[in-house]
């Protein structure tokens, strides 16, 4: 048809902009955000962190935000909400996709919005139709007409959902661990990441990775629009993390054979495997000396997107702990033992020489024998002639004799 009109033909490029997700994941352990009451209290926190939240979204109006609470007992979404959807067909009495979970980005529910209103208003138990309460949401209302619509279901969204998952959590809860669960809020951030690039490259938004594309080199080739972008980042205020050593080392074989970098911002404590999955991830890892700048630290280091960053000089890490977990008992080790057959790591050699995770003999070879002990030659000492003339009768060294004077 080219040859026939002889008129151009040509592509129409889409001029959008690429979208950058950014997922944070926000360590909620209670034990930990007790000790820093006195220094960054939890509401501060949560304040610095919507406003970091509101600066990413007003960069580019395609930009996308998810939130992940690692709690004590289970990782929670906080941002999209998640609401289960029932199908109306049903199979042998079994209703279909009731286990399935729809995340939403939209108007929050009335619970949601009850919360918002109890926690900004603090209503408490003014009833709905008095003087007081009505006066109370025309100043809510007034509030979120003068705020960008974005902002404001972000803010909602995690208020209500944080204040939720504050509530339900119990004393046997606290008592039961002083951890926080990473490795599922990982897992939760990763699998969000993946639907979402699926569903952008199926709208035609980019180029896809699931399969190898070729990309036509010459004057006439039309560059390929990148796919969405998308970082994790953790907001990490627990300690060690040595029993969830193996998901989390999934997770970031994971991100790193996706090219997802992780962000670290270790607020409290220290974690060995976090600044691995930064290190391996190329991403930014920052320790804060004084955690009352959040805000400043957020804004200039974890800001900037991937392509921001090559123009950029960031923050790296110049000494890396590489030290791991072993399988018996969850301890970070220098020295170890480790299978050949799958790698599995031990810091004592296991019982019976067997290993516990694929059952294969080790190899140990003459480990735990009592080394052999031989004895130290005695040094012989020479003796000098009878009468010891001449020589030391100690050290066999000449003695001293006197200069010989004029006969």
């Amino acid at each position: 048809m080219n040859e026939v009109d002889g008129s151009e033909h040509y592509e129409r490029r889409s001029e959008e902009p690429t979208p950058s997700l950014l997922t944070i994941i926000l360590d909620t352990n209670p034990h930990a955000w007790s000790l820093l009451s006195t220094t960054l209290p939890l509401s501060k926190a949560i304040a610095t962190i919507l406003v970091f939240i509101n600066a990413h979204l007003a960069f580019n109006y395609a930009n996308k935000v998810a939130v992940v609470a690692s709690h004590c007992q289970r990782a929670q979404w906080l941002y999209p909400s998640p609401k289960p959807t029932i199908s109306n067909s049903k199979n042998n009495g079994v209703a279909n996709g009731a286990n399935d979970v729809q995340m939403e980005n939209g108007i929050p529910d009335p619970p949601a919005i009850r919360g918002r209103m109890k926690g900004r208003a603090d209503l408490g138990t003014t009833p709905a139709g008095s003087p007081a309460g009505q006066h109370q949401r025309t100043a809510i209302t007034a509030d979120d007409a003068n705020k960008y619509r974005p902002f404001r279901l972000v803010e909602d969204e995690v208020m209500a959902n944080l204040r939720a998952l504050i509530d339900s959590t119990t004393e046997s809860d606290l008592q039961g661990t002083s951890t926080t669960m990473m490795a599922g809020a990982l897992t939760l951030a990763l699998a969000y990441i993946n639907r979402e690039t699926l569903a952008y490259e199926e709208s035609g938004g980019g180029v896809s990775s699931r399969k190898d594309t070729s990309i036509p080199v010459g004057p006439d080739a039309q560059e390929a629009k990148p796919g969405m972008q998308s970082r994790i980042l953790v907001l990490s205020v627990s300690g060690d993390l040595a029993f969830q050593y193996i998901p989390i080392m999934n997770c970031i074989f994971a991100a790193q054979r996706k090219k997802i970098p992780i962000d670290i911002c270790k607020i409290a404590g220290d974690t060995v495997f976090l600044q691995q999955a930064s290190d391996a991830t190329r991403g930014v890892y920052m320790h804060l000396e004084d955690p009352r700048g959040l805000l400043q630290y957020l804004m200039l280091a974890f800001l900037p997107d991937q392509t921001s960053r090559r123009y950029l000089i960031m923050p790296s890490q110049v000494n890396v702990d590489f030290r791991a977990a072993c399988f018996c008992h969850k301890l970070v080790v220098d020295i170890g033992f480790v299978c050949s057959i799958c790698l599995s790591i031990f810091c004592t050699p296991p019982e019976g020489a067997i290993c516990l995770t694929c059952g294969t003999h080790l190899q140990l070879g003459d480990y735990g024998a009592k080394p052999a002990v031989v004895p130290r030659a005695r040094r012989r000492r020479r003796r000098g002639p009878a009468g010891g003339a001449g020589l030391d009768s100690v050290g066999g060294t000449p003695a001293s004799i006197g200069t010989p004077g004029p006969e």
